[in-house]
């Protein structure tokens, strides 16, 4: 529980907090899954022919869950980064003065 409210400590408001609290559910979940995914074999050698190697069932679920905890790290990064007020974050201030 205190991945997931580290995570929500992050968040601007209460609005945000509660409209991303499943997304957020769902981030502390993929991250338990993907670290006892990382536990098993990638990679099945064939017996009769080490040559042949193929791609074990936990490999393939693995790049999938990466996907979808990548996808769901990126809503909740801009949702961090959102302000009400419209005004830009410190780090987008920097870059635009940096390129005028």
């Amino acid at each position: 529980m205190e991945r997931k409210s580290e995570l929500l400590e992050q968040l601007p408001d209460d609005a945000t907090r509660s409209m991303m609290e499943p997304l957020i559910d769902d981030i502390v979940f993929l991250e338990e899954m993907l670290h006892n995914l990382r536990k098993l074999p990638f990679i099945r050698i064939s017996d009769k022919d080490p040559n042949r190697q193929k791609a074990t069932p936990a490999a393939k679920q693995y790049k999938e869950m990466l996907q979808q905890y990548n996808n769901s790290m990126k809503v909740l990064r801009s949702a961090m980064n959102k302000n009400d007020d419209g005004d830009d974050s410190e780090l987008r201030k920097w870059f635009k003065n940096r390129a005028a």
